[in-house]
This record gives C-alpha cells, sequence and structure tokens, in this order.
C-alpha cells in the first residue's frame, strides 16, 4: 500500500484541531476527515469518526494495524509540517 497523495486543509482558529487532511491510497481510494490534533504529548492524527447513539465516538475508517497507522501518522505530519513552513515563507513575502 502506498500514499500516493496528501491534502492539507489547515485550521486557522484557536483549538487543539489543526488541519484536515485527505489522503489517497494506491490512486485509487481516497480517506476524507482525518484531523491533525495537538494534545498534550504532541501532535497527532485522528481518523474519520462519527457519534453513536451511546454518544461515543467510533472511527468511520482506520488501519487494522499500528504500524499501518504510524505509517499514514508519519507521511500526515510530515505534509502538514511542510504546509507551515510554506505558509510561514509566504508571511514572509
Amino acid at each position: 500500500m502506498q500514499i500516493t497523495d496528501v491534502r492539507v486543509r489547515k485550521i486557522s482558529k484557536e483549538g487543539k484541531m489543526k488541519a484536515i487532511v485527505s489522503i489517497t491510497i494506491d490512486n485509487e481510494f481516497v480517506v476524507h476527515d482525518i484531523k491533525v490534533i495537538e494534545g498534550e504529548k504532541g501532535i497527532f492524527i485522528a481518523m474519520p469518526s462519527r457519534k453513536a447513539a451511546d454518544g461515543e465516538y467510533r472511527d468511520v475508517a482506520h488501519p487494522i494495524n499500528s504500524d499501518t497507522r504510524d505509517m499514514i501518522q508519519k507521511i500526515i505530519l510530515e505534509k502538514y509540517e511542510i504546509a507551515l513552513l510554506e505558509e510561514s515563507e509566504e508571511e514572509e513575502i
């Protein structure tokens, strides 16, 4: 499996959510609404979720194992950091 595209939409308002991301897998499958969140232990991703009848949030799509989750998170956070750098360069101009 290859992540063939990552699209980052930064969130400008204050809060823990920093961006919403869409990834494309093998140029054939897209997952929207992955969140980049700043937590107490650093930045991490949260997979798309839906609120269930019991009030709990359940992932709509998610990796089956931790290696895949780590790979997806690493790629997304790298692209998020690049987006931040590009934004700061634009502000300097």
